[in-house]
């Protein structure tokens, strides 16, 4: 058994990835545009994403493993 969920996925789908990704495509955005509201519209949905796949997602296997009382 894998001692994390992370254990079970690609190089690309790694907290480093996920993390340098978003921090590039926030960055990438103020670069470019030099428009606040759109790079905090891009900040939104990129913390949205990390929320999804560095909190919840983990913590939903984590339980699974542990045999969690969801049914």
């Amino acid at each position: 058994m894998p001692g994390s969920v992370w254990d079970l996925k690609p190089w690309w789908c790694q907290p480093w990835s996920i993390l340098l990704t978003g921090v590039s495509i926030v960055s990438g955005s103020w670069v470019l545009l030099h428009l606040w509201w759109i790079t905090a519209g891009v900040l939104a949905v990129i913390a949205a994403w990390w929320l999804l796949f560095l909190v919840l997602m983990p913590a939903a296997w984590k339980e699974s493993q542990a045999g969690g009382s969801g049914n």
